[in-house]
């Protein structure tokens, strides 16, 4: 992974090799500004002193992890309109705390909670007194965006970054289902009319998918089993008697 490097004005210069850090702080040229990510300072060379190349800081949002990528890009020499090589410089991982903050929160509500409960006469009411602003998001939420833009920020403060590009991951299940689908056609969909399980009683016959047998009550079952990372789509649903879900 490549060391960000700063000049002796805290200007971002260009990323170098870890061997080449390691050879401009045993000869005295540079300084430890951070370790993770190790950054370093050199002494005795400024941003008019160095050539910079474009590079791109991409990113790839998540629930649970972030990932942030530093790259190089390379104009290619015979095609012009040909896209820019990338060059990987550095990789990073955000780990994202929303999970525990929903759970400290849930505690906090519930300290409040038992503690308002209390036949107080004179304390003010605290449920009709709250207003949120607009584009209010839950804190699990917010703590995403803050975090990832804290971190895309101080890499900026690092790197000489000229692009940024962010991955948006949209899918429409029912459009790859159904590729003519459009305008009401996406409220009315496989469950409508019906429940769930008169749904699943009417597809298969009322019979067991496995067996054939009708003459017993059946039980709603998963086609890839939810430990195999099945969904609970009416697509992996179907209906099996109790001996043949048990079997499987």
């Amino acid at each position: 992974m490549a060391v960000s490097v700063l000049g002796k004005n805290k200007q971002p210069l260009m990323p170098c090799s870890e061997k080449r850090a390691r050879l401009l702080l045993e000869r005295g040229r540079a300084v430890v500004v951070n370790l993770t990510p190790f950054v370093i300072r050199l002494r005795d060379r400024c941003l008019s002193d160095c050539a910079l190349q474009p590079t791109l800081l991409g990113i790839d949002p998540g629930s649970k992890e972030t990932g942030l990528a530093l790259m190089r890009l390379e104009e290619n020499a015979t095609d012009e309109q040909a896209p820019a090589t990338r060059h990987v410089l550095c990789l990073f991982q955000l780990v994202h705390r929303g999970f525990q903050i929903r759970q400290a929160l849930e505690q906090r509500a519930g300290f409040r909670r038992r503690r308002r409960s209390k036949n107080l006469r004179y304390r003010q009411p605290r449920f009709d007194n709250r207003t949120r602003k607009k584009g209010w998001l839950p804190p699990s939420l917010q703590h995403r965006v803050d975090t990832t833009m804290a971190r895309v920020d101080k890499l900026c403060r690092w790197a000489p970054v000229t692009h940024l590009s962010m991955e948006l991951v949209r899918f429409d299940l029912q459009k790859m289902e159904n590729p003519e689908i459009s305008g009401v056609e996406y409220q009315q969909g496989t469950l409508l009319g019906y429940e769930v399980r008169e749904y699943l009683l009417e597809k298969w016959g009322r019979e067991c998918t496995y067996c054939g047998t009708g003459d017993t009550p059946l039980e709603i079952e998963h086609v890839v089993a939810k430990s195999r990372d099945g969904s609970s789509r009416v697509s992996n649903l179907t209906v099996a008697c109790h001996d043949c879900n048990q079997a499987k």
